[in-house]
C-alpha cells in the first residue's frame, strides 16, 4: 500500500485515505465485499474525493460495477501506471509504446464507455447497417493499434540498425536494471555526465539513453539506462516495452541496481529477477548494487554486491573496476607504433582507445608500445611495426 500511495503521488493525486480487505477469493461483482464498498462509499462522500485507485487489476465488469456504485472514476494499478508511462514519455518511441499498451489495455474495457469514446465517423463505410457505436469505436482501436505495432516495428528495426553499427565498433554494453526509484539515473549521471532526469518519482526515466563510459583499463564500454521495474509490472507494458528492454537482453553485462535503503529491498530484487526472466536476459552476467549507503538506516549488502553511493560517489573506483574486471575483453594485442607527431589526432585514438605501456617522442615521430583490442588493429595498420 505505501507503494501504491508512491505511485499515486507520483501520478499528481493527493491520498486522502487507504482501505485493505482480506478475502479467501476476490467479489466477482465488486473485488471487494459489498460491506466494504458501502464503507468506501461514505468515504467518498465524506471527504469529497473524486478518485478511486485499487491495487488489483480490475475486470472489465468489477470496474464498471464500483463506478456505478461510488458514482466516481475508477482505476486500477495497470491504468496508474499508464498514466504515468504517458506523463512521462518524451521520445516519439516511448510515446508509442505507451499508446499501444494504453489501447490494449482499453480494449476489452471498452463497454460502458461510450460517451468517452463519441468520435463519428465522417465518411462513407464508417457504419454499417446494424453496427453499434461501440463496434466502431471497437474497430477504430484495433486499426490504430495495428498501426502503432507497425510504426513500433520500425522503430525496432531503426534501433536494431544503431545497434549494428555500434557493434562494428567493438564496445560492450553495460546495461543498468533495477526496481524503479532505485537510483539508477543518479548512478548513470555520475558514471557518464550525462544530463538525465534524477529524481525520487517513480518512473522519471522511461526512455533509454546510451553513453560512453571510460573504464580503468583505459577501454571504453557502452552503457543504456531504461526503465525502472516494479512489482505486478503491467503484461501490456511489457509488451509495448520489449523494443526498449532488449537494451537489457543485449547486454554483455547487467548493473542491478538496488535501493539499499528500501526495508522491501529483498523483494524488490526478486520481482526484477522475475521481470529479467520474463524478457529472457536472467542468464546475463549480473553485479548487484547495493546503492544509497549514504541514507540512515542503509542496510548491510548482501554477499558479492557493491556497496555504493550514487548520489556522493562512494564506492564508485570499486564499481568501475568490477565492470572492468566482468566486461569480456575480447582478444587483446601488444602492439608497437609510430606515429608523426603532426598527426595529432591518430594520437590522441591511440589514448582514447588503448592502454599505454610505453611511449617515446622524437622530433618526427611518436613511438609506443601499446595494448588494444585486436578488432581495432586495422584502425592502426598504417602505424604499426609489430605485434605480439
Amino acid at each position: 500500500m505505501a507503494e501504491l500511495r508512491t505511485l499515486t503521488e507520483s501520478a499528481g493525486a493527493s491520498v486522502i485515505d487507504s482501505q485493505i480487505q482480506s478475502r479467501d477469493s476476490a467479489d466477482a461483482a465488486f473485488l471487494v465485499g459489498a460491506g466494504k464498498v458501502e464503507e468506501i462509499q461514505g468515504l467518498v462522500k465524506g471527504f469529497e474525493i473524486d478518485l478511486v485507485v485499487v491495487d488489483h487489476e480490475l475486470s472489465p465488469t468489477q470496474q464498471r460495477n464500483l463506478e456505478r456504485k461510488l458514482e466516481v472514476r475508477v482505476i486500477d494499478r495497470t491504468q496508474l501506471i499508464l498514466d504515468i508511462f504517458a506523463r512521462r514519455a518524451r521520445s516519439r518511441e516511448g510515446q508509442l509504446q505507451v499508446e499501444l499498451a494504453q489501447l490494449q489495455y482499453l480494449l476489452p474495457r471498452l463497454a460502458g464507455h461510450g460517451a468517452s469514446m463519441s468520435r463519428l465517423g465522417g465518411g462513407i463505410g464508417t457504419r454499417g447497417p446494424g453496427e453499434t457505436k461501440l463496434e466502431t469505436d471497437r474497430r477504430r482501436i484495433r486499426t490504430r493499434i495495428a498501426n502503432l505495432e507497425r510504426s513500433i516495428e520500425s522503430v525496432k528495426n531503426t534501433r536494431n540498425t544503431q545497434r549494428r553499427q555500434r557493434l562494428s565498433v567493438p564496445l560492450q554494453t553495460v546495461a543498468l536494471a533495477g526496481y524503479t526509484n532505485a537510483g539508477k539515473s543518479t548512478l548513470f549521471n555520475r558514471l557518464t555526465g550525462a544530463g538525465v532526469v534524477a529524481d525520487a518519482r517513480m518512473f522519471a526515466t522511461l526512455d533509454p539513453t546510451v553513453r560512453t563510459l571510460p573504464l580503468p583499463s583505459k577501454r571504453k564500454v557502452l552503457l543504456s539506462d531504461t526503465v525502472g521495474f516494479i512489482r505486478n509490472l503491467p503484461a501490456t507494458v511489457v509488451k509495448a516495452f520489449r523494443a526498449t528492454l532488449e537494451e537489457v537482453v543485449e547486454a554483455s553485462l547487467l548493473l542491478h541496481v538496488v535501493d539499499g535503503s528500501s526495508p522491501t529491498a529483498g523483494a524488490a530484487i526478486e520481482h526484477v529477477s522475475a521481470v529479467l526472466t520474463e524478457i529472457g536476459a536472467d542468464e546475463t552476467r549480473q553485479i548487484v548494487v547495493w546503492n544509497k549507503m549514504d541514507q540512515p538506516g542503509a542496510a548491510p549488502p548482501p554477499d558479492g554486491a557493491l556497496a555504493i553511493s550514487a548520489q556522493t560517489g562512494i564506492g564508485l573506483d570499486e564499481l568501475l573496476a568490477r565492470i572492468d574486471a566482468e566486461v569480456p575483453a575480447g582478444s587483446l594485442r601488444t602492439i608497437t607504433l609510430r606515429i608523426p607527431v603532426a598527426d595529432g589526432a591518430a594520437i590522441h585514438w591511440v589514448h582514447e582507445h588503448s592502454r599505454i605501456l610505453n611511449k617515446r617522442y622524437d622530433d618526427v615521430t611518436c613511438e609506443f608500445q601499446a595494448e588494444i583490442a585486436e578488432a581495432l588493429l586495422p584502425r592502426l595498420a598504417p602505424y604499426l611495426q609489430s605485434t605480439l
